[in-house]
């Protein structure tokens, strides 16, 4: 196992992004780890922006020069109970053949067509202490159709005894026996799966009493942000620790990545966000990663970062208390 640092690009007088035209937001962002989720359209040439705040969502389309163009707000499907749950998670779920947008609260999980304008799932979650509630550590295992409503339960996933921080996802491109999801629970522990007409778990990574609030999957490398600052790269195959970052000096709210380029984004309450190029070592196989680029946002507590592109040539942040998407893009 390798320990690192963040210190920096070889040449610091080079910068590899620089900031650009901010998208406004009718409310701050809520101060959730992983709160901010973008979908790229080449097709359409738009850039889709998803926010919680509070009680409500914003889903925002804009132009690729950041100039706003349509905005949405969501809410939690009405209900039992004085007051309106607050939203958890707003985020896009890119399938094969279908896009959906998925929004979650302590109420249910809500699905949209992409730009969510039409709702065509609901599934509500027990207020009590039911095994499938939010807090149970299991995994909802949705069929979905090429189009249409008929969504279906089809499996619960226990590998987990806390809460469900993170789940990550990479195509397994026809490859038997790859894993293609991790998921991430409050107690720091991992669980690697192969999916298919049933999950399988090919293997758990024990946590050390930190959470892991945010996870990402790629070429067979898990890489976990943790509540002590650390990102850690993983073996998704054997659970191999193989290197330790020492990346933050606070709790990291996200992580991301540029899947063409094996870029990694960092972000954490400290206001940094920083960049990662990940490899594998041609004569050994192991991995590597280099500390390519930091960014400051200044007097901002960073909830939300993702890249906005997969070749990771651009990327938005945002943060609570600030009523604004920022970008940046490369230089």
């Amino acid at each position: 196992m390798v320990a690192a640092d963040s210190e920096g690009p070889k040449d610091p007088g080079i910068r590899m992004f620089r900031r650009e035209r901010s998208i406004p937001l009718q409310g701050s962002a809520a101060a959730l780890c992983n709160n901010l989720s973008v979908l790229q359209l080449p097709a359409r040439n738009l850039t889709l922006f998803g926010v919680v705040h509070g009680p409500s969502a914003q889903v925002l389309s804009a132009a690729p020069d950041g100039v706003p163009l349509a905005q949405r707000q969501l809410h939690v499907k009405e209900g039992a109970g004085v007051s309106a749950p607050h939203i958890t998670q707003v985020h896009w779920c890119v399938l094969p053949f279908r896009v959906l947008l998925v929004l979650t609260s302590h109420r249910g999980i809500q699905m949209y067509e992409s730009d969510g304008s039409i709702m065509v799932y609901w599934h509500a979650l027990d207020s009590g202490d039911a095994p499938s509630g939010t807090w149970s550590g299991r995994v909802l295992v949705f069929d979905i159709p090429a189009k249409g409503p008929n969504i279906v339960l089809s499996e619960e996933l226990a590998g987990h005894q806390t809460p469900i921080t993170d789940i990550a996802t990479e195509p397994a491109q026809g490859q038997d026996g790859v894993a293609d999801m991790v998921t991430a629970d409050d107690s720091g522990s991992l669980c690697v799966w192969r999916s298919g007409p049933e999950f399988t778990l090919l293997t758990r990574i024990p946590g050390f009493g930190v959470p892991c609030s945010s996870v990402q999957l790629w070429q067979g490398i898990v890489a976990a942000g943790y509540g002590n600052g650390q990102v850690h790269l993983y073996e998704a195959t054997t659970g191999t620790l193989n290197i330790q970052i020492n990346a933050h000096a606070r709790a990291i709210c996200a992580l991301n990545l540029a899947p063409e380029v094996g870029k990694l984004l960092s972000a954490a309450e400290d206001t940094f966000v920083h960049i990662w190029k990940l490899s594998r070592s041609p004569q050994n196989g192991c991995i590597e990663v280099e500390h390519c680029h930091s960014e400051c946002v200044s007097d901002t507590q960073v909830c939300g970062a993702q890249f906005c592109d997969p070749s990771g040539s651009s990327f938005a942040v945002t943060g609570y208390d600030l009523t604004e998407i920022l970008r940046f893009g490369s230089v």
